[in-house]
């Protein structure tokens, strides 16, 4: 697998994929050794808050062979609302899940294969289930 479609299945996994993210617990330290784990790790720690369906954030960051965050996340794409508020929320919640998700149990394989490159992964909020 190329290097560029791996980024591309991460931003893809995390954007979409929520059933894989069930499967997995957030701070699970089952090891990680594909591109749709780290995806399903990250997501299952995240929750968007109320009120942010549609609103998405891209972050642009590296990690290290030991799964630990290297340098600062940037944000390289929003789309967000007409509230501060909730605009504040929900980039918070992407970055929380990031936080809880960290450090990733890389098998030693994945780590090094992953370590330093650039990922930028998409996190969108979906619609919110009618009660």
């Amino acid at each position: 697998m190329s290097f560029r479609f791996a980024v591309a299945a991460l931003a893809l996994a995390v954007a979409v994929n929520a059933s894989c993210a069930q499967e997995r617990a957030c701070g699970s330290r089952d090891p990680v050794n594909s591109i749709a784990e780290m995806s399903a790790a990250i997501y299952a720690c995240w929750r968007p808050p109320r009120g942010t369906a549609g609103m998405s954030l891209t972050l642009r960051f590296s990690l290290r062979r030991d799964g630990t965050l290297f340098g600062k996340p940037h944000a390289t794409f929003s789309k967000l609302g007409p509230d501060d508020r909730l605009n504040r929320a929900f980039v918070a919640s992407v970055l929380e899940a990031l936080a809880k998700a960290l450090p990733l149990p890389f098998t030693e394989s994945m780590g090094g294969a992953i370590a330093g490159r650039i990922l930028s992964p998409r996190f969108t909020a979906m619609q919110e289930r009618r009660s």
